[in-house]
């Protein structure tokens, strides 16, 4: 659904856009002049001579991605970021025009404001589907032609073959494009209390589930804690440390700590290890408790 803007921003936005394309265009020379002055003496009157002279040209670049429902308005000023973004980076030295250098920028800019502002729910998470959602209508209109709401197998196939992307990854672009968000205190049928959410499955444990998980994990760190007071206080210091923290410390460090090899420390850790299996498989009286599924 496109989002209007109140009539006072609209009036704004006109105003700057009017404004903006009635900057002079620059020669290249000039051009060079002013990357230059901002690159070496960050002088910023010539950087704001630079973006000025090129705002038309965030202006034209958001014009194109109106049809995403988006403001204007604020499609250029996402473009407006990219065109700062490209004059900080632009290096006059490669004899490439800044307009074309910060197309690529102001493109990408508005794109990643579309994607994040089409939808309540993120879309275009991976490059695949980016390049799906700014892709995928052009492509299907230009295959499908006229018949471009109803595309076949044959359509998806060709996007994807072109796009270099999987099959399903169109299909489900296609439903995406194809539909709005959704409240899910939407009602399922007019007139009905029932709700979408009501419908959705619950995965979370139940308390029971919850209290047992718990009283088997305080079992197992008992079991574990008897096992440990058999091992040597070298060797158990080399379990906790290698085995029992989120980062375990390195052969090295417990060598240097222990003084001895690491070599050594290996030794140690695997003796141990093996003291700890014979314990627990002795100790527990089914063996499934201790390796739950």
């Amino acid at each position: 659904m496109a989002i209007t803007e109140d009539p006072e921003t609209q009036a704004a936005n006109s105003r700057f856009i009017r404004t903006a394309m009635k900057e002079p265009l620059l020669s290249r020379e000039r051009e060079f002049e002013l990357a230059l002055a901002w690159r070496n003496e960050k002088d910023e009157a010539s950087l704001h001579s630079l973006i000025n002279a090129y705002t038309r040209l965030a202006v034209s670049i958001a014009g194109r991605f109106r049809h995403y429902g988006l403001p204007l308005g604020d499609l250029v000023q996402e473009g407006m970021i990219g065109l700062m973004q490209a004059a900080e980076r632009f290096d006059p030295d490669r004899e490439v025009r800044f307009s074309t250098y910060s197309s690529w920028w102001i493109r990408s800019a508005i794109q990643d404001f579309i994607l994040r502002n089409w939808s309540i729910v993120r879309t275009g998470t991976t490059s695949a589907q980016k390049s799906l959602f700014f892709n995928l209508r052009r492509l299907r209109a230009r295959i499908d032609g006229a018949n471009a709401s109803l595309m076949g197998d044959t359509a998806r196939q060709k996007i994807a073959d072109e796009l270099k992307v999987k099959i399903t990854d169109v299909e489900g672009m296609e439903v995406r494009l194809g539909s709005g968000d959704q409240s899910l205190n939407s009602t399922v049928i007019d007139g009905s209390d029932d709700q979408l959410q009501d419908l959705l499955p619950d995965d979370s444990l139940s308390p029971e589930q919850v209290v047992i998980g718990l009283k088997d994990a305080e079992t197992r760190s008992r079991w574990l804690e008897s096992a440990l007071s058999e091992l040597s206080d070298r060797e158990r210091k080399i379990i906790r440390e290698r085995r029992l923290v989120d980062e375990g410390a390195t052969l090295e460090q417990l060598g240097k700590a222990l003084g001895v090899s690491k070599e050594r420390v290996r030794q140690l850790e695997q003796r141990a290890l093996g003291k700890l299996r014979q314990h627990l498989l002795g100790s527990v009286p089914v063996r499934n408790d201790l390796f739950p599924n």
